[in-house]
């Protein structure tokens, strides 16, 4: 289920149907699909190679990772490549898993297991250093059991963890409600990146990556004299898990 844009263009829901598993088993055994597994391998939103210098910069290489709704992006073979050692990835399509955990048979770094995001109790508490989600969230957000299904996510999501990584298309006004959750106490850092499209068309056919640190205002939204750039802006939130004295 990586990167829950699938048909979902600025954020908006096209299909209630991405909470589900038939959904996604059907969307990735159909050959004519980018989100399929027969062959195709697509990344959502961003690529490794520009969101690199983050990664490298939050996710030191040694850290264990969990990757959520990993669907068929290649953003984790490129993590191993780049020196990341133990990364574990979950997709509620089992179609999915079987192609990649195939696909990647000679990287031992790469785990890969049939899982639902909302119930994630076979991994125990703070059995990661990091949880990276680049559009699940999203996903979640128009499955039919929304903004439920969603909740239960992130309530999976604060137990096994450190930090959540969030690639996420929902700005400060509609997310941090949601990871402010009863339950979910986070520090959260805001970075704000413009869509390859919209950095390939301004670099005038050089791509860039450009990405900007935005602080956050006391309530946790952007400040009010902010400007996207790129109406379509990836939003990247870096949230740290907060111990019990320091959210209260």
């Amino acid at each position: 289920m990586e990167s829950g844009g699938v048909g979902m263009g600025g954020g908006e829901c096209r299909s209630n149907d991405y909470g589900d598993a038939a959904y996604w088993d059907a969307r990735y055994s159909s050959s004519g699909s980018r989100a399929s597994g027969g062959g195709e391998f697509f990344d959502w939103y961003q690529t490794y190679a520009a969101l690199r210098p983050l990664l490298r910069a939050r996710i030191p290489a040694a850290s264990r990772v969990l990757m959520v709704g990993c669907g068929n992006s290649l953003l984790s073979e490129d993590m191993a490549k780049d020196g990341y050692k133990d990364i574990v990835n979950i997709d509620i399509s089992s179609v999915v898993i079987e192609h990649m955990r195939e696909k990647h048979k000679e990287i031992p770094q790469l785990t890969y297991m049939q899982m639902d995001v909302r119930d994630m109790t076979f991994f125990g508490d703070e059995s990661f250093d990091c949880v990276l989600d680049k559009g699940t969230l999203d996903a979640m957000m128009c499955a039919d059991d929304a903004p439920d299904g969603a909740s239960k996510m992130l309530a999976e999501v604060a137990r096994p963890h450190g930090i959540y990584l969030l690639i996420t298309y929902g700005a400060p006004k509609e997310r941090v409600p949601l990871l402010s959750q009863a339950g979910c106490r986070w520090s959260i850092a805001l970075y704000i990146m413009p869509t390859p499209r919209y950095q390939l068309k301004m670099s005038k056919g050089a791509p860039q990556s450009t990405m900007e640190e935005v602080a956050l205002t006391e309530d946790g939204q952007l400040p009010p004299d902010y400007v996207l750039k790129d109406p379509e802006s990836h939003f990247i939130y870096i949230c740290h898990k907060l111990a019990v004295k320091e959210a209260n």
